[in-house]
């Protein structure tokens, strides 16, 4: 037997793994100490209660012979992909049901897609970025390209004409920069995947953040975008659906390559190695879009936006560079007086009890610079930023 030892390329653990480890340690040092995390990515807020009304009756009809749900279709129930399917054509999109491919989350898709791509494949990914997107191709053993992200760009890296790569994979808004394409600049990355024969991989998880009405809320608002384009779509930051589970994939029949279908090849797969998102789940997950759950939703990634906007107006009045925070929950700020990534994460958690997530952990061009979520209490947000204006002040 042998082992696949792309794996021993990773570092040796994933980097929310190494900032738990760290903090416990410190915790255990310091009982006392009142730990703020606004690091790891996950929502703090509940589920709204038309999503949890639709849970509790979901549940109750598992409980009666006449309404019972056992397996169900591995690509989604029809009823969440038809909600799914109008939110798009409310953004102007068209799609056709079995585009949609209802799932577990974003970041098992992201990984599952390359089950259908040549190991061959040269692979273009933005730096600093998710490690899922660098992670599961250096296990695949696949040779990587970055497109380089730095402040001097505004975190937007465009295409090099020089650069051969076969998939792409973007994330807008950012994470963990915060950083948003707009229209002009999809229409670059899409009019080079075309003339690569490439294919890009569209991470849309915080679309819902996009505040700013002049700037696309899915890549497939732009022309030409099916014939290039797997999106990547998410329930858990969106609708708190963390510990939930569920999220979407929409593959359109034009992406076609050596004149195979990769809707057929991706329906194969889902099929072979995937049960489906549990009935119950996709009842919670329908709410999402109904009148009184987009309302309830809304409100809730509003009072994010707000706790980020607390955060931007604290690093503002001590001098920190920062960007994001205005479409995205995410805010990344230059690390103050030239201290490195893992530098500053050991100074906020020492000094101000602060947990947040070092740039580093992101990419070579994240050194230097650090990641501050939303994702709080407003108690907590205020609080932090406090700690961290006292800190920075001494």
């Amino acid at each position: 037997m042998k082992v696949n030892k792309n794996y021993l390329q990773l570092k040796e653990s994933y980097l929310f793994s190494t900032i738990s480890k760290k903090v416990a340690a410190f915790s255990k040092e310091n009982p006392n100490a009142s730990i703020i995390r606004l690091g790891i990515g996950d929502v703090t807020l509940p589920l709204v209660p038309a999503v949890v009304d639709a849970l509790k009756a979901a549940s109750e009809e598992m409980g009666v012979k006449e309404t019972f749900h056992g397996y169900g279709p591995e690509q989604g129930y029809d009823f969440l992909k038809e909600e799914i399917r109008v939110y798009y054509e409310q953004k102007g999109v068209s799609l056709q049901s079995d585009e949609i491919f209802v799932s577990d989350g974003a970041k098992s898709d992201l990984g599952n897609i390359l089950d259908i791509f040549s190991v061959d494949n040269t692979v273009l990914i933005p730096d600093p970025v998710y490690p899922v997107y660098v992670d599961t191709n250096t296990m695949a053993g696949r040779k990587i390209v970055y497109a380089n992200a730095t402040k001097e760009n505004d975190f937007l890296p465009m295409p090099d004409s020089s650069v051969k790569a076969d998939i792409i994979y973007m994330c807008s808004p950012n994470n963990p920069t915060g950083a948003v394409y707009n229209a002009e600049q999809l229409k670059v990355w899409i009019d080079y995947a075309v003339s690569m024969n490439a294919l890009i991989l569209f991470d849309s998880a915080y679309e819902a953040f996009i505040r700013d009405e002049s700037l696309p809320t899915s890549i497939n608002q732009i022309e030409g975008a099916k014939k290039c384009v797997i999106e990547f779509c998410s329930f858990s930051k969106t609708a708190g659906f963390t510990g939930t589970r569920c999220g979407y994939t929409v593959v359109p029949h034009d992406l076609v390559f050596e004149g195979v279908s990769l809707n057929k090849l991706w329906l194969r797969r889902q099929t072979t190695k995937f049960n489906g998102v549990p009935y119950i789940i996709q009842k919670g997950a329908a709410a999402v879009f109904s009148e009184e759950g987009r309302k309830q939703i809304k409100e809730n990634i509003d009072y994010y936006m707000e706790n980020a906007a607390i955060v931007s107006d604290a690093l503002s009045k001590v001098g920190v560079w920062h960007t994001g925070g205005k479409n995205s929950p995410y805010i990344w700020l230059k690390c103050p007086d030239g201290m490195k990534s893992w530098e500053y994460f050991d100074f906020l958690l020492e000094k101000a009890n602060v947990v947040g997530t070092p740039g580093e952990g992101f990419g070579i061009n994240g050194e230097g610079f650090f990641r501050l979520t939303a994702f709080n209490s407003r108690e907590n947000v205020v609080e932090a930023v406090n700690r961290i204006i006292k800190a920075s002040q001494k």
